[in-house]
């Protein structure tokens, strides 16, 4: 399978001539709102993921019950097969809009991993977190050891970002995509992302921009996983969203090696 984040440019387009098997969104958006464009999407035969923002999963402040209670009635609304969330702090005393990263420490990976358990207990189901690009951590463990553990403790699934663990080797060297997947269990992994990244001058850093098309190794990596594993994968495309004919020649360029 091969899909693509839905995004609100392309609310006017043509879904049938998106050459995506699936489709993810953002639930945040979709809470209390007019959910026909979902409908539509579903009743093409292609299904809709989940792929939330605002969880807030390594923060500190109580989870919201009242937003899980609504994240678990859209799942069942639209059947979706999969929610996730990002493995990181959005903010404690509102949403700050960026991903703030945790400390990679044992003791914060069973921190995090009880909130996660506390999310499933509400939702009745596993969810999956995805592994954050970060600029500057701290902690004495190996971020792909600290993420395994969540994994672990948490008996949760993992959105596997390619283009996130290849930004932050390009900052950091911690490690390239094959030597962080080396020493994951592939059976959580509930499906890939890839994205483009840029280097931004101003800071001296790789930016996880997702404005630009998926760079060759990332491509390759996630045709090997998918074709080796049969795990999805997903095009994220956020920033200067292209055009259609754009997006398609994108997601067929991942196509062509993956079966669908």
């Amino acid at each position: 399978m091969i899909g693509v984040g839905y995004r609100k440019e392309m609310l006017d387009w043509d879904a049938a001539a998106i050459a995506a098997s699936f489709f993810e969104v953002a639930p945040e958006n979709w809470i209390r709102k007019d959910r026909n464009p979902l409908y539509r999407l579903i009743e093409s035969g292609r299904p809709v993921y989940l792929h939330g923002v605002s969880l807030n999963l390594a923060g500190t402040a109580p989870l919201d019950q009242t937003f899980l209670r609504e994240i678990r009635a859209l799942i069942e609304d639209i059947g979706a097969p999969v929610y996730s969330d990002h493995l990181s702090a959005t903010g404690d005393s509102g949403h700050l809009y960026d991903l703030f990263p945790v400390p990679f420490t044992l003791q914060e990976a069973r921190r995090v991993a009880d909130r996660v358990r506390a999310v499933q207990d509400v939702l009745g189901r596993q969810m999956a977190v995805e592994n954050i690009t970060w600029y500057t951590n701290t902690g004495d463990l190996p971020e792909v050891e600290f993420v395994a553990e969540v994994l672990r403790l948490a008996d949760c699934r993992l959105l596997l970002d390619l283009n996130n663990i290849a930004v932050n080797d390009k900052n950091h060297r911690t490690g390239t995509p094959q030597d962080f997947i080396a020493q994951l269990d592939l059976q959580r992994v509930a499906y890939i992302h890839v994205a483009g990244h840029e280097f931004d001058q101003r800071f001296g850093l790789y930016m996880d921009t997702h404005s630009q098309p998926v760079e060759a190794p990332v491509q390759r990596l996630a045709r090997e996983l998918n074709q080796q594993n049969g795990i999805p994968v997903l095009l994220e495309w956020d920033n200067d969203v292209p055009d259609l004919n754009t997006l398609n020649k994108e997601l067929q360029c991942l196509q062509s090696s993956i079966a669908i």
